[in-house]
């Protein structure tokens, strides 16, 4: 690791620092963010600091006695994302459990308690949000993670990205959301959705905790989710894995997207797997020299500064990355960790980037661009020899 990566993710997370948390940005994102903190976790991790398991276990301070882990924790009573005025109403992708592997691999221990809440978090999801077909939906974009993806254009009625149309959208999805009697968010008569992404996460994230615990019962249930998610949402033309629309939707739900390669993290199938990774890294595609693409290069709706229409992404970088690790495809792991760590200095650790330039954009600096820091070292390059 070049000492400008390791500086410069630990003055981010200082910067970002609070009462046992980082924002993602002081000024932009003054709450916690439940992925987010997950990720700064990881990259806690990565720099050997303990705040690594504080801040895991503050993500997870929300829990609703349910299980259910709400993706926002507000500095100040705040409305708009549901009933509670504290937190969130909604959910987002469930890397806790990646997270609390990371900090054991790293000789970091979870604060004690943590893995039992994963599992309530995990085992919440597989017992509310699951359909019958096995795959788990969410019920707000705000829940992917990638909020304002392409694949959700059917659902607003439009093609072209605009911040006032898909913020006005976001709201009445609020308006158009069911709650449980803790303020949970358990339906919408207007978005529902399994998307290959989140349920790909979920996957992963049974199959983490049942490798830190040893529970057969979660291999099962990641066995399961994985199986359903190549049995149903996999596209052998377009070679990657789509969303499957449940309330509202259309086509867009199966444009070409990074979320749509997610799955190689737990499909079982290497030929799939094989597909999809080459599309990473692939230039015409979504290899990019500072990063992988959210849209694919060439796609009517790239747009490589315009929020989730092409920016490079350091969380979904990293996510890639492990997929990469996990099919031994070290080319592709190599060059998504090298194109990540440059472009989180030229951007100066911004939310996201220009994947052609490695321009900021977003937040900057952003906490979850501190990922630089948590793959591994850059060989040292051996001296040239003296001349004669």
């Amino acid at each position: 690791m070049i000492l400008g990566e390791v500086d410069g993710a630990a003055a981010v997370l200082e910067r970002c620092w609070r009462d046992g948390y980082c924002v993602p940005n002081p000024d932009v994102y003054p709450h916690l963010w439940l992925w987010d903190s997950c990720f700064h976790s990881i990259s806690w991790a990565a720099l050997g600091d303990p705040r690594a398991a504080i801040e895991l276990a503050s993500c997870l301070d929300a829990q609703l006695p349910s299980g259910f882990v709400p993706h926002m924790r507000y500095a100040a009573p705040s409305e708009g994302s549901g009933p509670l005025t504290d937190r969130s109403s909604f959910t987002q992708p469930p890397i806790y459990a990646h997270a609390a592997r990371v900090l054991t691999e790293r000789g970091l221990s979870p604060v004690p308690g943590t893995l039992e809440r994963i599992e309530r978090a995990l085992d919440y999801l597989w017992n509310h949000r699951m359909t019958a077909d096995g795959l788990l939906f969410i019920v707000h974009p705000w829940e992917s993670g990638s909020d304002d993806s392409p694949r959700f254009d059917d659902w607003i009625g439009r093609s072209a990205w605009s911040r006032l149309a898909f913020t006005i959208f976001d709201h009445q999805l609020v308006e158009a959301t069911k709650f449980d009697e803790e303020g949970a968010a358990v339906w919408s008569r207007e978005f529902v959705v399994a998307p290959a992404a989140i349920n790909a996460f979920a996957a992963h994230a049974a199959r983490e905790l049942a490798t830190l615990t040893g529970s057969q019962e979660w291999h099962r249930r990641a066995d399961e989710l994985a199986a359903a998610i190549d049995g149903l949402l996999w596209d052998g033309e377009q070679r990657h894995w789509v969303d499957q629309p449940i309330v509202g939707g259309g086509p867009s739900a199966a444009l070409p997207t990074l979320d749509g390669l997610i799955p190689a993290l737990v499909t079982p199938d290497p030929e799939r797997a094989r597909l999809a990774l080459a599309q990473a890294e692939d230039a015409a595609g979504y290899g990019a020299p500072f990063g992988l693409r959210f849209v694919p290069a060439g796609h009517p709706r790239y747009q490589p500064e315009q929020y989730w229409r092409g920016p490079a992404w350091p969380q979904l970088n990293y996510m890639l990355y492990q997929a990469a690790l996990r099919w031994e495809a070290t080319t592709l792991a190599d060059t998504i960790a090298d194109a990540s760590r440059r472009a989180a200095l030229v951007s100066g650790f911004a939310e996201y980037w220009n994947p052609e330039t490695g321009a900021g954009l977003g937040a900057i600096p952003q906490g979850w661009a501190a990922l630089a820091a948590a793959y591994p070292a850059v060989p040292a390059q051996p001296e040239p020899p003296a001349a004669d």
